[in-house]
């Protein structure tokens, strides 16, 4: 039961990482910009915060289920989150990459964004809802510890092949550094404005 419960949190975590968004872009740009070194220290810092995080989450899956308002607090913030990584980093595309970096940027940016990552909250409460309704794995508190476990080791292993990806699209194609971060501007300016417009959707068009 406690190897199901560790593949549960692996694979469902892995899934939910492979969609583009916040933490695998940012995390192509650091790989890129300041190197698989860097890009390691965000993953493992990351990973370590998700386990707390989605312990938590699931802990209180069934009172945040409750709250009506929770899905648009939860994408309001995301415009805010969204915008802010696309301004700074459009606005740094241009200037040239940093030749050193604190030994612990990384790190410290991995654990902030391992708080900072409001999606993963309606995420976890209808993939945790619907594991423990299916029974594929129990509410109980060490059976969560567990589960938070294998959460944190899909995000790794997820967010480790991102790593890996950017990495090799750097040495095949050899993006500049302006490129990559104009593209992921972009991107981000996108995810704001798609949870803009499904907000106007659902307050306007949706009765």
């Amino acid at each position: 039961m406690i190897f199901l419960t560790l593949l549960a949190g692996v694979i469902a975590n892995f899934i939910g990482y492979i969609p583009p968004g916040n933490i695998n872009l940012t995390l192509v740009q650091i790989t890129i910009n300041r190197g698989f070194k860097q890009a390691m220290q965000f993953i493992i810092a990351f990973s370590c915060v998700e386990f707390f995080f989605t312990f938590m989450v699931m802990l209180g899956a069934k009172w945040l289920s409750e709250q009506v308002k929770l899905d648009t607090a939860i994408d309001w913030v995301m415009v805010v989150l969204f915008s802010t990584l696309a301004i700074i980093t459009w606005r740094n595309r241009n200037k040239p990459p940093k030749t050193t970096y604190s030994e612990h940027a990384s790190i410290k940016y991995g654990i902030l964004l391992g708080f900072l990552n409001p999606m993963q909250i309606p995420f976890w409460m209808v993939t945790g809802t619907y594991l423990i309704t299916h029974e594929w794995i129990d509410d109980k508190p060490l059976d969560l510890v567990f589960f938070s476990v294998g959460s944190a080791a899909g995000a790794f292993l997820a967010l480790f092949l991102y790593a890996q990806f950017a990495k090799f699209l750097q040495k095949r194609f050899a993006f500049s550094t302006r490129v990559i971060d104009t593209a992921i501007a972009i991107l981000f300016f996108g995810f704001a404005l798609y949870h803009i417009f499904k907000q106007i959707y659902l307050a306007w068009f949706k009765h």
